[in-house]
């Protein structure tokens, strides 16, 4: 629980960005760092704290690196300003750091190497994948602070979870080099992965006006899809090798997919939200099993990649954000555009183009930089009573048109995710050099 939770942190936000950039009066950028500020702090630490506490009791580290992680995610939900909120998710990732490579330890103590390993391994694939559709839910039925809230009593459980179980500090000589290719294959596919568990629901949720809940529900399909991977791999038995690379080419052809959408209904985001999920469930466990693999001392190569996995999250982000940022910007005019000629074309009282031209204006002065929700402006604009029902249709032509706006301009981004994950499918399918 401990694992799934604080790696479904990395994007548990995610749907509940477009709250918080509201209600903490944050830019998108500004945001982003919310992302940004976890999985840098999450990706930088945990090589260095598996190295520190090499020798340390696991049960005390675990239960420090818990505590540390509930009374952060507690001032996350208090936080009343963006820098604020950024700050205790770095204090957040630094807990989580401490608990990941602990909790290593207590799986190994508790269950033995092979299934203790599998189960650290299995826990972070899930909570990776759940993150959004947790996060989602959590905003509608509450609020985005309730992401955090929820996370606080889970966490205190755990200490003395952690503490209950008798795990000696095992001495493991350092005899083995990270394993560069798989954590390498890790770090792009996380790259290429933040494109489908950030952007997509960026897209659903600001882009197509859909409430977080919905979005929740749309996105679901991944981690679905995620868990439906394990028994498909173990039905047809492929080759590692083989696993990786269609899980790899999954994600890119999923993500392709995703930048060309005829329209904005949500059945068309299914399948290839579907085919990211499996290939998410191919590769992560398959990729961090790998890196680990018969490599001393345990918790150092775990932590390698879990630093893979959140720096190329972080290299993602700082690749896609500001494309899509620019692209958004750039539809603005287009749009803006469209939008005088519906206005125009509408059959509508001279008097009342004026009045919904005005509020428009405003709208989209106050919301420059976002997919803007022209809804306020039309139950604000004084209009004559027969004049409604064509106000009613020219708002859905105009909602009709940024969604159009919206899904052209996220295209840029997914098809450069998918081009990181074809970089991750070269990493597995380049020929290994052959030591003599």
């Amino acid at each position: 629980m401990t694992v799934a939770l604080v790696l479904a942190d990395s994007a548990v936000v995610t749907l509940a960005l477009p709250d918080i950039l509201r209600h903490l009066d944050a830019s998108v950028g500004q945001v982003a760092w919310v992302l940004i500020a976890f999985n840098l702090v999450l990706g930088v630490a945990a090589v260095p704290t598996a190295v520190v506490f090499a020798r340390s009791q696991p049960r005390i580290v675990g239960a420090v690196g818990i505590a540390v992680f509930a009374g952060s995610s507690a001032w996350c939900a208090a936080a009343q300003s963006i820098d604020v909120l950024i700050l205790a998710r770095c204090v957040q990732a630094l807990g989580g750091a401490l608990a990941l490579v602990g909790c290593l330890e207590l799986l190994v103590a508790a269950y033995g190497e092979r299934r203790g390993v599998a189960a650290w391994v299995t826990a972070g694939v899930v909570g990776t994948a759940i993150g959004p559709f947790a996060g989602g839910l959590l905003t509608q039925a509450f609020s985005w602070q309730a992401i955090f809230v929820v996370q606080v009593p889970v966490a205190v459980l755990a200490v003395p979870a952690a503490l209950a179980v008798a795990a000696a500090p095992e001495p493991q000589p350092d005899r083995h080099r990270p394993a560069i290719r798989p954590n390498l294959t890790l770090a792009l596919l996380s790259a290429a992965l933040t494109a489908a568990l950030f952007l997509l629901v960026l897209l659903l949720v600001e882009g197509w006006r859909q409430s977080p809940g919905i979005a929740a529900l749309t996105v679901s399909v991944v981690p679905l899809a995620a868990l439906a991977a394990r028994p498909l791999a173990r039905l047809l038995q492929p080759p590692p090798e083989v696993e990786v690379a269609v899980g790899c080419f999954l994600i890119a052809g999923g993500l392709t997919a995703l930048a060309f959408l005829p329209s904005a209904d949500l059945v068309w985001t299914i399948a290839p939200q579907a085919l990211v999920g499996l290939g998410l469930g191919l590769t992560v466990d398959r990729l961090t099993s790998q890196a680990m693999e018969m490599r001393l001392p345990r918790a150092r190569h775990a932590a390698w990649t879990i630093s893979a996995r959140h720096l190329g999250v972080v290299v993602g982000l700082a690749i896609l954000t500001p494309v899509f940022t620019a692209d958004l910007q750039a539809a603005q005019v287009p749009a803006q555009e469209a939008i005088a000629s519906l206005v125009l074309d509408a059959q509508l009282l001279p008097d009342d183009k004026i009045s919904i031209a005005q509020a428009l204006g405003d709208e989209l002065t106050q919301q420059e930089g976002r997919v803007p929700d022209l809804s306020h402006a039309f139950a604000t604009a004084d209009l004559a009573a027969g004049d409604r029902p064509a106000a009613a249709r020219l708002e859905r032509e105009l909602d009709s048109q940024l969604e159009r706006a919206a899904t052209h301009a996220f295209r840029d981004s997914f098809l450069i995710g998918a081009g990181l994950a074809l970089l991750a499918l070269l990493t597995v399918v380049a020929p290994r050099r052959r030591v003599r």
